[in-house]
Parts: C-alpha cells; structure tokens; sequence
C-alpha cells in the first residue's frame, strides 16, 4: 500500500511529466510557426531549431496576466550573416513573431524584364540627339 508521501511523490512526479510532455508540443508548435513567418518573409530558418528563453507573465492585448512562453532563433538571408529572431506564445497562441532588422532579397526577375531594361545605344542616341550650348 502506498503512504500519503509517496501518493504525493508519485504525483508530482506524473505532474512534472505532463508539464513537460505539454511543452514539448508547444515547442513543436512554435517551430511550426517560425518556420511558416521565415517562408513568408523570403528567409532562412537555420538550425530548423526554435531554444526555449523564458517562461513569465506577461500582459495579453485584453490587459490579462498569462504566462508566456519565449523562444528565440536564428535566420539568414543571404547565407552569409545570421540574424536573431524571437516568438512569443500564450499556451499554443502567437503573441509576437519578430524578426531582427536584415536586408531583403531584390525579387527574382524573369528573362523578358531584363530584356526590357537593357538599352540599346544606338537607338537611344537616336531618340536623344545632343544639344547644343
């Protein structure tokens, strides 16, 4: 038979192990949307990897108290230079996805744009003959 200490270890032990079953799912889920918002904006997720920061309370958009998770990670644009990156959840709820300043990528031409923008000199020296002083 079980003492009332041991019921009580044995379910802080199960408690601590629901906790953290529940926060892997919630890891998983902010991965999930950190990588949706780095696709959305043309960028790198690196590492595919989202690194739990803090759990506190924080003040949702009504005013109430709830306890938020942070997670931080890192994106790349041009492969060269890493850039932070953080998200915030209320339970499994995005509070804040925010990236760090970086460059953007110019958006990708097709062939016929770029034939539109190359000059031929010939034919503009036409258009445009020299002006006298």
């Amino acid at each position: 038979m079980l003492t009332l200490g041991e019921l009580a270890a044995l379910l802080l032990a199960f408690g601590a192990c629901a906790w953290l079953w529940h926060a892997h799912g919630v890891h998983e889920h902010a991965l999930r949307l950190v990588r949706e918002a780095c696709q959305r904006e043309d960028v790198l997720l690196l590492d595919d990897n989202v690194a739990f920061r803090r759990l506190r309370l924080q003040r949702d958009r009504r005013g109430q108290l709830r306890l938020a998770r942070e997670y931080a990670f890192e994106f790349t644009v041009t492969g060269e230079q890493r850039h932070n990156g953080r998200i915030v959840l209320f339970g499994r709820q995005p509070a804040l996805i925010e990236l760090a300043p970086h460059p953007f990528r110019e958006p990708a031409e097709t062939a016929e744009a770029t034939q539109e923008r190359v000059i031929n000199l010939d034919e503009w020296r036409r258009r445009h003959p020299p002006q006298e002083r």
